[in-house]
């Protein structure tokens, strides 16, 4: 069963991945991060990318492999701008909490 959809993501979802879009060169990398964020962020118990492509509508499973194995992004740098957006966010008092372990 399909459980994710765009407009099915909180505003503030979309709010939070524009802070890494300049980590990234294509408008296809930066769905991909989404997708797998998105994926990462569902309700599924399973967090393969197998389970992350059939739970959601407009993923596709080979781009989401290559987004993760293939597409020339650096996870060194999406870390360090994570840590970066959390250390500010920790310090704004309306400001929410997203975790992401890339290691």
């Amino acid at each position: 069963m399909r459980e994710t959809t765009p407009s099915a993501m909180p505003p503030c979802f979309e709010k939070w991945c524009k802070r890494f879009d300049d980590c990234f060169k294509t408008k296809a990398q930066k769905t991909g991060f989404r997708h797998y964020l998105g994926g990462l962020l569902g309700e599924s118990e399973r967090k393969n990318l197998t389970q992350m492509a059939n739970n959601a509508y407009g993923v596709v499973y080979s781009r989401l492999h290559h987004f993760l194995t293939d597409a020339p992004w650096d996870a060194v740098k999406i870390n360090e701008r994570r840590l970066q957006v959390m250390n500010k966010c920790s310090r704004d008092p309306n400001q929410g909490r997203v975790c992401l372990d890339f290691g």
